[in-house]
């Protein structure tokens, strides 16, 4: 006898879309009895206009499109949702500034993660040359929080 597809739970899927749009997260995935439930939205680039208008005179035609940190080779992403904090604790030094030197391990930021501190370590040794994230942002897994070269 084949197997019958479960019926779709519409409700539950406009209640996980309202807590996308609550949280500021992405994408949430539930799953219950076997059925799985994943609403993830696109992120939307804000593109600024300039502060008056650019001529041809101004500057010659460049297609300039926004790096993106996402795929730069020194990036460190988060390894969990949670809340970053940059320092040991509020108001504290930072563990590291643009322009600090690291080594593999060494401590970068904290990740709370359901009432855990998760001390997030360097990938590679180099120089911390972009924070990414404001200290007690939320993040979400694979977010980058900062670049090291």
């Amino acid at each position: 006898m084949p197997r019958q597809k479960p019926e779709i739970d519409h409700d539950l899927i406009r209640e996980l879309a309202r807590l996308l749009d609550e949280t500021g997260l992405t994408e949430i995935e539930f799953e219950r009895d076997g059925q799985r439930v994943r609403v993830a939205r696109q992120a939307q680039a804000v593109i600024a206009a300039p502060a008056r208008p650019v001529t041809a005179i101004d500057v010659p035609s460049l297609d300039v499109a926004p790096v993106d940190p996402a795929k730069h080779p020194g990036v460190v992403t988060s390894p969990m949702v949670g809340t970053a904090y940059i320092g040991a604790e509020p108001g504290a030094r930072p563990y590291v500034d643009v322009g600090s030197r690291v080594g593999i391990g060494d401590t970068l930021l904290i990740v709370e993660a359901m009432k855990t501190m998760n001390q997030i370590p360097s990938p590679r040794a180099g120089t911390v040359v972009q924070v990414l994230i404001e200290d007690g942002q939320p993040v979400e897994f694979g977010e980058p929080l900062m670049i090291i070269e």
